[in-house]
């Protein structure tokens, strides 16, 4: 009996070991490196024909048809203000869940998959300011590495998950 307590202590000390850990997708958007919560990433896509979309946000560059569900895909360049760059091989579509609904994210690659420790996150550096400081969640640190986490549902303002939701309702009337 001893042996199976000792079993299940040990059971729950490797499942405390692997909530302290996170798995990052990583990414850049110019010359930056980006990683989101792999757990809110359902698929990493090539970038696909966009349809433009009449009236949707700026950073919108129009939607795509993904296995009959139609997505927006919003620009992370214009999201935030880097120059805007010709497509290139590397580039992805990051679908992700946002406020109840469907978005890819283009960015120029996906880099890797890491592994980070709790304690290798700091939080973000006071010193970004603005609507951009919204974004970040914090920063992961290894070695030289430093990279910005992003806060998926602060990439958004509320005025323009609404206008997401207008969009969606558009697509996909019910």
């Amino acid at each position: 009996m001893s042996t199976l307590t000792g079993e299940l202590s040990m059971e729950s000390s490797d499942a405390k070991e692997l909530r302290q850990e996170i798995q990052l997708a990583c990414f850049k958007v110019g010359s930056e490196l980006y990683a989101l919560d792999i757990m809110r990433i359902k698929e990493i896509i090539r970038p696909q024909k966009l349809t433009p979309v009449p009236k949707a946000p700026s950073f919108i560059e129009g939607v795509i048809n993904l296995r009959g569900a139609v997505i927006p895909v919003a620009d992370m360049r214009k999201r935030f203000d880097q120059p805007i760059n010709t497509e290139n091989r590397k580039n992805r579509i990051v679908v992700c869940s946002l406020a109840g609904k469907v978005i890819g994210l283009l960015v120029d690659e996906v880099t890797e998959v890491k592994r980070f420790g709790r304690n290798e996150i700091a939080p973000a550096p006071q010193f970004i300011k603005g609507p951009q400081a919204d974004y970040f969640l914090g920063v992961a640190r290894r070695d030289d590495d430093l990279i910005m986490l992003i806060d998926l549902e602060k990439v958004l303002s509320t005025d323009e998950k609404i206008e997401l939701q207008k969009l969606s309702h558009e697509q996909n009337p019910v």
